[in-house]
């Protein structure tokens, strides 16, 4: 019996479509969340470290921009590395809700940080964060509310759906609520390729885990060794491309549904835009977000921003 009907039900559809693709929210199982982990400090993977680096810089700052007495909400928490600058800073925070689609990660790093942070009140909440305002938070109706979203997550979707979540996240956070957001910017090409596919194979390895997940959990009967990782940077959509190639012609089963594979033939896995800071502000503007403050490293390879809901009065 399979459990996830709607990763099912996704993965069917998504191999059915002429180019065929699985979305990237699907990468997270236990040992895929595992993986990102270990991606998250390689060398060639500049997001983690330029993102952790600003938050061990700013992280006063960043906790002084969310205010004091407020509930502190992240979206795709995974292991809540960077949290901890956040929760080391902020003053009476009310409570802190990780929120992730993987829920053995999720307990799992929740128990840890309620261990480390005794006097926190930690609730995780296993739910997919692509829908925020449809998510069930415990009862703080009073309280502020702050939407943390660190990684460059909110890349991996096309610019309309961006846009949706943002706006989602203003829906969730209300009307005196903040959102606190990483993103990653546009670079050299070298730089943005280096990053996805890593010389120890660590990307390759998180990119192919995910047909061992259909394997597992959709009866699928995938060969990890005829398909292979790729990555390349789409320059006029400023966004990296990442795909799963069949190396021969062959036939995959899930769940009893036969698809055809030509050889060269992809699947589309995940996608990372890049953004530039005056472009996402207008982007987060258009969702009811107003852009308080920015925190960017020398070289302008990441930004962390500070974004507000308060209604602008008019006179």
């Amino acid at each position: 019996m399979i459990r996830n009907a709607s990763f099912l039900e996704d993965v069917l559809a998504g191999l059915a479509q002429p180019e065929k693709s699985i979305p990237s929210k699907y990468f997270y199982d236990r040992r895929g969340s595992q993986l990102f982990d270990q991606i998250c400090e390689l060398d060639e993977y500049y997001p983690a470290r330029t993102e952790s680096s600003l938050m061990n810089l700013y992280a006063d700052e960043m906790a002084d921009s969310l205010g004091a007495d407020c509930v502190l909400i992240e979206l795709g928490s995974g292991s809540s590395v960077k949290t901890r600058y956040l929760l080391d800073h902020a003053i009476d925070l009310r409570s802190y809700i990780p929120i992730d689609i993987s829920e053995a990660h999720l307990h799992q790093t929740a128990r840890e940080l309620q261990a480390d942070y005794p006097l926190t009140d930690i609730h995780p909440v296993a739910a997919d964060f692509t829908c925020p305002a449809s998510i069930e938070l415990p009862d703080r109706s009073d309280a502020r509310r702050i939407v943390y979203f660190p990684g460059s997550t909110l890349g991996n979707f096309e610019p309309l759906d961006a846009a949706e979540i943002l706006s989602g996240i203003q829906t969730l956070c209300r009307q005196d609520g903040g959102l606190l957001i990483g993103i990653d910017l546009h670079k050299e090409t070298t730089v943005l390729e280096a990053a996805y596919d890593d010389r120890d194979g660590i990307t390759a390895a998180f990119n192919l885990n995910l047909l061992v997940r259909i394997n597992r959990e959709l009866g699928g009967d995938f060969d990890l060794d005829q398909f292979k990782h790729q990555a390349n940077y789409d320059t006029d959509h400023r966004r990296i491309e990442m795909r799963l190639v069949s190396k021969i012609d062959q036939h995959v089963a899930v769940a009893d549904e036969l698809f055809s594979f030509d050889e060269g033939e992809t699947i589309l896995t995940e996608y990372s835009h890049k953004y530039s800071i005056d472009g996402f502000i207008e982007l987060a503007r258009g969702s009811g977000l107003r852009h308080e403050r920015t925190w960017t490293d020398a070289e302008h390879r990441f930004a962390i921003m500070f974004f507000n809901t308060k209604t602008r009065l008019s006179f």
